[in-house]
């Protein structure tokens, strides 16, 4: 069953995004709390939304996006931060039920675009995107900053 997390299901939703990391190799990033996800999640002003896959009772995967913009379509799209399923709990279709109701929800909101990233070492993902109809934008690459760099840029008046 896919449904809107709530409130309650930001313990889970926290240790997912740890699990997550964990398989990507990327641990050693996770800084956010389960505080800071349900006040992005909840509080006065979401950044945004997450829906919940539950087999027999219990919460096994997530999905967590937000919306974007794109001014050449001037239409809204929706963004995939993450998609995860326990690696117990694969192969039985949750990941696609997710994946399809994000998509559902763009097109139900008008949205032009649909978008993820991958890490470009992740076939099983890639093939699993690719089987969905997603192409992979091989001439763009993402530009992140983060951290010191960030604090730096973002000052006024430099």
């Amino acid at each position: 069953m896919i449904r809107f997390a709530g409130p309650a299901d930001v313990p889970t939703l926290h240790a997912l995004v740890v699990e997550l990391a964990r398989y990507e190799k990327l641990e050693h990033e996770v800084s956010g709390t389960e505080d800071l996800l349900r006040t992005h999640l909840f509080g006065p002003r979401p950044f945004a939304e997450a829906l919940v896959c539950e087999d027999a009772g219990a919460i096994v995967g997530f999905a967590l996006f937000f919306h974007t913009y794109s001014t050449f379509l001037g239409r809204p799209g929706l963004y995939l931060e993450d998609l995860f399923v326990l690696p117990q709990h694969r192969r039985r279709g949750h990941g696609r039920a997710l994946i399809r109701e994000v998509a559902c929800l763009a097109v139900e909101r008008g949205c032009g675009r649909f978008e993820w990233s991958v890490l470009d070492w992740n076939a099983p993902a890639i093939a699993f995107y690719q089987s969905l109809g997603a192409t992979l934008m091989q001439s763009w690459r993402i530009c992140r900053v983060t951290g010191d760099a960030l604090a730096e840029l973002g000052r006024r008046g430099a």
